[in-house]
């Protein structure tokens, strides 16, 4: 069996969670914001499209989410076709739904690029051991349990402890469990959902009424199983809170959870980072010298596999079974790493012989065997094309660290301002650590400026907290997004290069938009020090006079005292 572990990497703003197989990254998870997908909300329907047999609702985020009729019956998922109800085809939305209607959602896909959440009203929550669906009636057994005498055995503990009203799932982590710890599962589950329903008669809609649980949860609850040799996290806090949940559903695997405190990031320590670099490279190589092509667009992923460097040692034929063979195990590790969803079309070098195909097609179906998110894949096509299809509940990877490319009118991705700020916040600690100096001024893009400063300065004080130093951070707008720099200093030269102005003077400086300031606040540039205007928000795109109350470090806050010409072309230098 391969060894398999998981390292935790754990900051203010990004967790990170990485799945190691036999010393390969297989799995990269990344958190950052409000948890979406899981996640139930009080909601209220604004309206009701007839045509596509679907409603948009609002959930109180940015965009309405779409809910289709499909998901508002009572109907269990296609991965257990033993719990399923057939739907009635002559019910329409319009029968179900109307423009006003209150209801309880649960998100189950992510918004994505210009689209909404995908809401359904059928509610399932996830434990160690079982899926628990409240208003069902029916008992599933996952898939992946083969076994015919082990899903008899779990099919009769379920039947014995299910509740009236209730249906639920037993999941592939089952496996070899008893009644009493079956049991001990559903009760917590049983008590969240009333804790649930308590909450949602007190919530207005639309609103939040049961956030999904953090990352290192349902890491633990979900990858933490016997077949993992430890988890490492290096954060303290997070550690003894992912201790404490051990002890409460799987007390046996605490000796395998370990804090990390090593003076080296830890995701450098066990090579992780570098692998994170090539992730969001279009081409990668394979061990035979072949390489894989990995281009998405909105519709779906294309993954065009080329022989490169091999030219093999005996036959042409030879050289390319063993590169689509090669391919196949590469091909499964990038649809984990990158969480590939969607419609996926891979393009294996053209093979004459049957024989050949098949054995491609079976090494494939082997190696997604052990893809926890669910697959269908179809023969090869006479030329060389399979086409296949990977569960998607969100962004992927790319999408959640990169951003469309601004110089190329949308024709590529770059790193995005958060990307680039916790790339920063990486580096930065690792000078820290390193160097004797206690002053650092980062120089970077605006919009990467403004994630590293934050809120009126709440990120780059808690860095400055963390790291115990001096941090002043300065835009330039000549700057690539991806580009930055990080000079160690002395603190009393910088405090004397660096502050450009003081407390009650009035500067001149054009208003520009914060994303990160709430209305009626705006921010603007002064020689690449940020100022904070309190009541800037009107004036956005004009030059005005500002008085400035505090100075900081890394910004300034202030407020607007007159207004001036309007001057959109003007830097506010």
């Amino acid at each position: 069996m391969l060894s398999k572990e998981i390292i935790v990497n754990v900051d203010s703003r990004e967790t990170r969670i990485a799945l190691v197989e036999a010393g390969k990254l297989v799995e990269l998870n990344v958190e950052r914001e409000e948890r979406v997908v899981g996640s139930i909300y009080k909601s209220k329907v604004s309206n009701v499209l007839a045509g596509m047999d679907a409603a948009f609702v609002d959930i109180g985020l940015e965009r309405n989410a779409f809910l289709y009729v499909a998901d508002v019956l009572p109907e269990m998922d296609d991965e257990y076709p033993a719990a399923r109800k057939e739907t009635p085809k002559h019910v329409k939305i319009k029968d179900v739904l109307k423009a006003g209607q209150e209801l309880l959602v649960q998100v189950v896909k992510g918004p994505r690029g210009t689209k909404g959440c995908r809401v359904s009203t059928r509610i399932s929550l996830p434990g160690r051991y079982l899926v628990l669906m409240p208003e069902a009636d029916n008992l599933g057994v996952s898939r992946k349990i083969e076994s015919e005498t082990e899903r008899d055995r779990l099919k009769k503990i379920g039947d014995s402890i299910r509740p009236a009203g209730f249906g639920f799932i037993i999941r592939t982590e089952a496996e070899g469990r008893n009644e009493v710890e079956l049991r001990k599962d559903l009760e917590f589950l049983l008590r969240m959902w009333a804790q649930i329903q308590e909450k949602s008669t007190r919530v207005s809609a639309p609103g939040l009424v049961h956030q999904d649980l953090s990352l290192i949860y349902k890491t633990i609850r979900d990858v933490f199983s016997s077949d993992v040799s430890r988890m490492i996290i290096d954060s303290p806090v997070d550690y003894e809170k992912a201790l404490e949940l051990i002890d409460l559903i799987s007390p046996k695997m605490r000796a395998r959870l370990v804090l990390y405190d090593e003076p080296e990031p830890i995701f450098e320590k066990y090579a992780v980072e570098a692998e994170i670099d090539n992730l969001l490279r279009r081409k990668v190589w394979l061990k035979s010298g072949g390489h894989l092509a990995i281009d998405s667009t909105e519709a779906l992923t294309t993954i065009d596999v080329n022989t490169g460097k091999f030219v093999g040692s005996t036959s042409l034929t030879d050289t390319i079974v063993k590169t689509n063979l090669d391919a196949v195990t590469e091909i499964a590790r990038q649809l984990r790493l990158r969480d590939i969803g969607g419609i996926i079309v891979l393009d294996f070098i053209d093979m004459v012989n049957i024989k050949d195909r098949q054995k491609v097609v079976s090494a494939l179906e082997k190696e997604l065997r052990n893809d926890r998110t669910r697959t269908k894949i179809s023969h090869i096509s006479p030329l060389g094309l399979i086409e296949m299809t990977r569960k998607r509940t969100g962004e992927t990877i790319t999408e959640l660290v990169t951003e469309t490319c601004p110089y190329c009118q949308g024709r590529g991705r770059v790193e995005s301002g958060e990307t680039v700020s916790l790339t920063i916040e990486r580096e930065l600690r690792r000078m820290c650590a390193e160097s004797e100096e206690d002053a650092f001024l980062i120089t970077a893009n605006p919009d990467v400026a403004f994630h590293l400063i934050g809120s009126i300065g709440e990120v780059v004080d808690e860095i400055e907290r963390r790291l115990k130093c001096a941090v002043y951070v300065r835009s330039n707008e000549h700057l690539h997004i991806e580009k930055y720099e990080i000079t160690p200093s002395d603190l009393e030269q910088m405090e004397l290069q660096m502050l450009p102005c003081q407390p009650d003077e009035i500067i001149d400086c054009q208003v520009v938009h914060n994303p990160f300031a709430a209305s009626p606040r705006a921010s603007a540039w002064l020689d690449g020090y940020l100022v904070e205007l309190e009541n800037g928000g009107k004036y956005i795109g004009k030059r005005v006079k500002a008085k400035l109350n505090e100075i900081h470090r890394s910004y300034a806050l202030g407020e607007v005292v007159q207004t001036g010409k309007s001057d959109k072309n003007s830097n506010g230098k």
